[in-house]
Parts: C-alpha cells; structure tokens; sequence
C-alpha cells in the first residue's frame, strides 16, 4: 500500500485496469474460440467449455470466501488512503474473485490456442496485482484466487479435449455446424477447392471465333 500511495500519477491506469483489465481477457478468450472453428473438434470442444471452467472456478471461490470470511486489508488494517474505496465488510477478501477469473480466463484460453494463452498469461497476473495496488487484497488472496482460476480451468478444458471431440464432431454435422465451424479438415478441402478453380486456365477459344467465323 506504500508503494501505492507514492505513486500517485499510477493510479488512473491502476483502477481502469483493474475495473476493465477482464475485457482484454475476455477478447483473446475470443480470439481463441474464434480459431477453434477452424481446429480440431477437440479443441473447438475445449472452447466451447472455457465458461463452464470459468463459471466453475467463480463458484469454487466464492465457496472458499464464505467458508473463511478474512476482511480485507483497508477494514483490518484502518487504511483510509487506498486507491479504491473499501468493500463492505461482508464482502470478504480471501480469494480474489478478479484474480479466479482472471486466471481461469488466461488458462481457459491456453487449453484452446497455446500462443494465445500465453499472451493472456501476463495479463492475469498484472490483473491480480492491481487488486493489492488498489488495497482490496492481501497479496495472499490474489496468489490463492490464481491458483484457484488456474485449477478449475485446466481441469474442465483439459477433460473438453480428452472427451468432447466427438460430441463436437456430430454437433459440426447437425444444425449447429456454421456456428461451431467446419474444422480444419473441411476448412482446407473448402481452401483447396477455391484455389483449383481460381488457377484453373480458361478453354482454348476456337480460332474462328476469334477471326468472326470462317470465309466461304
């Protein structure tokens, strides 16, 4: 908290970052499932179940939350000068909820688009420091809430590409298939198909048609 009250001129970027830092997640998080059409059914069924790990990884934190009840650190510590106003007191601090989510975000999207993931990696971890910059959070609470995010996701994307494949294989043949996508077999039979007919030279034009027909 030191550190943040003598960096004053940081503060702007440390709330919207804080606040918003989840669409940037929530974009390549996108980005990620956007590509999935294109992918193999497993993962296309990895992405499809990136929420579910989210939404997981929301409710395990918030089970872990009510069940320890730690106040935060601007109550206990009587610290009026946070960047942030503080929470009510019975919005309890251990874990961080942005740092679940951000983590469960990041790891969501690794499963599905590995270079992706990693860029989103750093993101998250810059999300869970923001919440100790502000002085919502125990630098405890967001290593916990991390590794909580990071569990449910892996978990629930990591069993999405073991045995979701082939749900995702019938749902690409049924209606459902322009939204999931055609995966990449298709994708480049469709690719291939569109560059023969693009490079394929035109018929040989009969020599009177080009002189306006022959002369008697």
């Amino acid at each position: 908290m030191r550190f943040a009250q003598d960096t004053p001129w940081l503060h702007p970027v440390a709330v919207v970052y804080t606040t918003a830092g989840f669409v940037l997640l929530a974009l390549l998080l996108l980005a990620g499932g956007l590509h999935a059409r294109r992918s193999s059914d497993s993962t296309a069924a990895a992405a499809l179940a990136a929420p579910v790990g989210v939404l997981l990884a929301l409710g395990a934190g918030a089970v872990v939350k009510a069940f320890v009840g730690e106040v935060r650190p601007c109550d206990t510590l009587h610290v009026t000068a946070t960047v942030l106003p503080c929470d009510p007191p019975t919005d309890y601090a251990f874990p961080s909820n942005h740092s679940v989510v951000a983590a469960a975000l990041a790891i969501a999207l690794l499963v599905v688009h590995r270079r992706l993931g990693w860029t989103a990696v750093p993101f998250a971890l810059l999300l869970g420091a923001s919440r100790v910059y502000v002085g919502a959070h125990y630098p405890h609470d967001v290593v916990v809430g991390l590794l909580v995010g990071a569990a449910c996701a892996l978990a629930v994307g990591s069993a999405a590409r073991t045995w979701g494949g082939p749900a995702v294989r019938r749902l690409r043949r049924g209606p459902l298939g322009r939204l999931l996508g055609p995966g990449p077999a298709t994708a480049a039979a469709a690719e291939a198909g569109c560059t023969a007919t693009s490079t394929t030279a035109p018929a040989d034009t009969p020599a009177d048609s080009l002189i306006g027909g022959s002369h008697g």
